[in-house]
């Protein structure tokens, strides 16, 4: 099981703080396991309209270290791993 934390908009998405993942053996194939359960909501949050591209937007960690810094969409998941997607932080 991998445990899905949301924040913020995708927090109002899905209208829960986090989820339970079954057998999901990377980022892109949890992303499309939530969208399945979640919907079309999460879709457009996710992925651009035209390319179905992931949004810049969209911040994902695995364990506190965000994918761009391990294998983007291809961070391979384990049981226990905590993903965490979010949208961008900004404040001053």
């Amino acid at each position: 099981m991998v445990k899905v934390k949301f924040f913020a908009s995708f927090r109002e998405a899905v209208g829960e703080k986090g989820v339970e993942a079954k057998s999901a053996e990377n980022i892109e194939i949890l992303l499309e396991k939530l969208v399945e359960q979640f919907g079309e909501k999460l879709e457009h949050q996710f992925y651009e309209q035209k390319s179905g591209e992931l949004r810049d937007s969209v911040n994902i960690l695995v364990n506190g270290r965000g994918i761009n810094l391990l294998e983007g969409l291809e961070t391979p998941l384990k049981d226990n791993d905590t993903v965490a997607i979010f949208p961008p932080v900004g404040g001053g």
